[in-house]
């Protein structure tokens, strides 16, 4: 694998480590971060080639670190790493952007593979538009999510397939699902109470 510059985002300590030796094997140029709002940082104000975060992390999860990198740089390849009991998550992470999930526990060849090849997807893919483009259908969406407990459970537990029979893009999906109120009234204008129901209480729920 040709030599890349990578950041690994995990509160588990022996996984950095891990991680850490098998990319540097390779002749990478590795940071590491055991917060993931530490992480975020870093990878806004940083170079790298390839971001690799955990899904569940105590401070901000994966899903806000993926998006938040997604925002600032759109075409920086983002790989999820998860256990067994997050792994529908890191699935659902790459309906909305991230490149490829990394299962734990991993082998050093599956790790070199997966990088190796979201480093090469992120050369060859179309960068997604970052704007809110179906203000009507994300309104939609959150009107129906402030009454309807059913559609609720399933934005909460299945994620992007909650969405399915919406147009929407992969960034409004992502939006909706980690509560960002400010990304869509910066485009939609100011939200009713109604309609910042559901956002207001998915920020709240520990979900991924």
């Amino acid at each position: 694998m040709k030599a890349k510059r990578v950041l690994v985002i995990d509160d588990e300590q022996i996984v950095l480590d891990s991680i850490c030796k098998i990319l540097k094997d390779e002749d990478c140029e590795v940071d590491v971060s055991l917060s993931g709002r530490e992480g975020l940082d870093l990878a806004l104000n940083r170079h790298y080639d390839i971001v690799l975060t955990d899904i569940r992390m105590p401070d901000i999860g994966g899903m806000r670190v993926l998006r938040d990198i997604k925002r600032a740089k759109p075409s920086l390849p983002v790989v999820m790493i998860t256990g067994y009991a997050t792994a529908q998550s890191a699935i659902q992470a790459m309906k909305l952007g991230a490149m490829d999930y990394l299962e734990k526990p991993f082998t050093p060849e599956k790790i070199i593979e997966v990088v190796s090849a979201a480093v090469h997807k992120a050369t060859t893919f179309p960068v997604e538009e970052q704007a809110l483009i179906h203000k009507e259908e994300v309104i939609k969406v959150l009107e129906r999510a402030a009454f309807d407990s059913e559609f609720i459970y399933n934005l909460l537990y299945r994620g992007a397939e909650a969405l399915g029979e919406y147009d929407l893009t992969g960034p409004e999906k992502l939006a909706l699902l980690t509560g960002d109120i400010e990304w869509i009234e910066k485009y939609a204008g100011q939200l009713t109470p109604t309609q910042r129901r559901w956002l207001e209480q998915r920020l709240s729920a520990e979900i991924w």
